[in-house]
């Protein structure tokens, strides 16, 4: 959460809403470790990371769904290759599981 904090407080500072995205489990390989997170303002900014950038956009919108109806969203991305053609999902074969929440603090 450090690496995110700064960003997070500035943009609390500045009145913005603020959606916080977290690894919170994966399955076999993924680029990012339980854990990681991806900060995203009201205003599209985004600080740290959950995966690299394979599943970056779908995990912003659903960060900014979030911030407008402070509903948390839980996210799964993986990919077989049935699905790799119509689904976004980690090209490393693996599954991580994302908890989107709005900070209301």
């Amino acid at each position: 959460m450090r690496d995110v904090l700064p960003d997070i407080e500035k943009w609390r500072a500045q009145g913005e809403q603020v959606a916080v995205a977290t690894v919170i489990s994966m399955i076999g390989s993924a680029p990012r470790l339980p854990g990681a997170k991806l900060a995203v303002s009201e205003k599209g900014e985004l600080t740290g990371s959950v995966s690299g950038g394979c599943v970056e956009p779908a995990v912003v919108q659903a960060a900014m769904e979030v911030i407008k109806n402070g509903q948390p969203q839980l996210l799964e991305f993986g990919i077989s290759e049935a699905d790799n053609i119509e689904k976004i999902g980690l090209a490393c074969g693996g599954t991580i599981r994302v908890f989107v929440e709005r900070l209301d603090w």
